[in-house]
């Protein structure tokens, strides 16, 4: 599939890459369309662009996008954006070629998490010297990402900077104000209880952010295997240390989660599921889970409240809406 996508595209630029550029001088020019990857940075753009034009994502609730590959449809859509915005490092790595060829064709293509400063990323040593791709489990790194959108943005409708840099600077004040939050109700659990464990290693700039061990049961990307020995090992460590909640993600199977409960079960030690958390995606789109915001604020409430520590039911915003935890 790989192989025909490329071809497609290789096609196609030729004839439609010179024309989707935009001249914003009559009023339907204006609306123009930002295409991204996952709804994370969606949401970003949507916060930043307003009502100068449309927002759409490639990869919706429930997707994984360590192994989403594009369809005929994905690649129509991207090549007829005018800005497309995307994680990198290699987070899409079904996509990673795609999206460079584009690049290479004068697109307006931009890795977002690769315009970044370097120091702010994880480099995990089994990770074949890439960077972790998670960025945006870090308010204090996504909000990076806002800048460099709301600048590309600009950079692409220079008419409209002043109203992009309004919206950033609003964005960023949410973005600050869940930051505070999370580390508010996150510092009421109890220090020997600080150990978020889940389907797959997503949560790592979380728990630096938040003052938490995170253990994943896969790796970085969901398309490495969970082998026997590494469910065993998390087993002795929930045992010995008396973990009250384990947690299943809404994008990853929660078979190897559903093991631990079970392996911790017969050593002795009743070990919930502390919840759902959003790792890879957000929630539905039109609700609040399927905002930025409301992503990490659940994620932060869900940990707290499964983990012994003091949250409102609700959330920050009394928005949530599943009543979470205990």
């Amino acid at each position: 599939m790989g192989k025909r996508i490329e071809f497609f595209i290789s096609a196609i630029l030729l004839l439609i890459v010179s024309s989707t550029g935009v001249s914003l001088a009559s009023d339907e020019a204006k609306k123009f369309e930002i295409v991204s990857t996952t709804s994370m940075i969606a949401d970003v753009a949507r916060n930043i662009v307003g009502e100068k034009g449309m927002v759409k994502a490639l990869m919706g609730t429930g997707i994984d996008p360590h192994l989403y590959k594009p369809t005929r449809s994905d690649m129509l859509t991207l090549i007829n954006g005018n800005v497309i915005f995307y994680n990198g490092l290699f987070l899409e790595g079904k996509m990673q070629s795609a999206l460079e060829r584009m690049k290479a064709a004068q697109k307006k293509v931009f890795a977002v998490g690769e315009l970044i400063d370097k120091e702010l990323l994880h480099q995990p040593p089994e990770f074949a010297g890439h960077f972790d791709p998670h960025i945006w489990m870090d308010p204090s790194i996504w909000i990076r990402v806002v800048d460099v959108v709301g600048e590309e943005l600009s950079n692409f409708d220079p008419d409209s900077r002043e109203y992009y840099a309004a919206n950033v600077e609003a964005y960023k004040s949410e973005m600050r104000a869940l930051d505070e939050y999370a580390k508010r109700v996150l510092g009421t659990v109890p220090t020997n209880g600080r150990i978020i464990i889940t389907a797959h290693d997503a949560f790592h700039y979380f728990g630096k952010r938040y003052g938490f061990k995170v253990l994943g049961i896969q790796g970085i990307s969901t398309e490495s295997e969970a082998g026997v020995r590494d469910i065993e090992k998390i087993i002795d460590l929930i045992v010995t240390r008396k973990i009250k909640a384990v947690f299943v993600e809404t994008t990853v199977a929660d078979r190897n989660v559903r093991a631990l409960v079970e392996g911790s079960r017969m050593r002795g030690h009743e070990v919930l599921i502390g919840g759902a958390l959003f790792s890879d995606a957000m929630g539905k789109s039109g609700t609040y889970e399927g905002t930025y915001i409301g992503m990490i604020d659940s994620n932060v409430t869900t940990i707290a409240r499964a983990l012994g520590g003091d949250a409102p039911a609700r959330g920050m915003h009394g928005k949530l809406e599943l009543v979470v935890g205990r």
